[in-house]
C-alpha cells in the first residue's frame, strides 16, 4: 500500500466531501449540541494544521492539530478513516503521525475528545493502546455524558 501523508488543501472537492460525512456520522450517534467534530471553516482557525492521507493520490483519512492557548499542549481534531480502509492500521498511522508532529513542536501534552457511545469504542482502543489515559474536560469543554476525554503525556 502506496500511502502517503501531507498537509491538506482544505479547498479540494474531494477533503471537503470527506469532512461533511466525518460530520455526518458524528451527527448520527452524538447529539448536535455534544458534537465537536469541525467542518471547513472550523479548520481553517488559526493553529490548526491538517493533513490528509492519499493512497495512490485517493483521499483515504485525515487527522488535525490544534494547538492549545497554554502552547505546550495540542489537541487532536478530525481524526477520520475512510470506512471501507478502516482496520488495516490507517487511523494508527495518522495517530503516530500526529503525535510525533507534537513531539517536534516540544508539546508537552496531546489531548482529544471522543464519543462515550458504542461506535467510538474503536477510537477509545485506538488510542489507550497509544498510550492515552482518561481525563478530564480540558480547553473550554465540559463534563458532558456524550463525551469522553483523553490525554498523552510525552515522557
Amino acid at each position: 500500500m502506496s500511502v502517503v501523508i501531507d498537509l491538506a488543501n482544505l479547498d479540494a472537492e474531494d477533503f471537503r466531501s470527506l469532512i461533511q460525512a466525518h460530520k455526518a456520522l458524528m451527527l448520527e450517534t452524538t447529539p448536535p449540541e455534544s458534537s465537536h467534530a469541525l467542518l471547513i471553516d472550523g479548520l481553517k482557525a488559526p493553529g490548526i494544521t491538517v493533513w490528509d492521507m492519499r493512497e495512490n493520490g485517493m483521499l483515504i483519512g485525515c487527522g488535525a492539530l490544534k494547538r492549545l492557548s497554554d502552547g505546550r499542549s495540542g489537541e487532536i481534531k478530525a481524526m477520520h478513516t475512510v470506512a471501507q480502509f478502516r482496520k488495516g492500521g490507517l487511523g494508527r498511522r495518522m495517530l503516530n503521525h500526529l503525535l510525533a508532529e507534537a513531539r517536534s513542536r516540544y508539546y508537552a501534552r496531546v489531548y482529544l475528545e471522543t464519543g462515550s457511545q458504542d461506535a467510538f469504542y474503536p477510537a477509545r482502543k485506538l488510542y489507550e493502546s497509544a498510550g492515552f489515559a482518561y481525563c478530564g474536560p480540558f480547553e473550554g469543554y465540559r463534563d458532558d455524558p456524550n463525551s469522553v476525554f483523553m490525554v498523552y503525556t510525552f515522557a
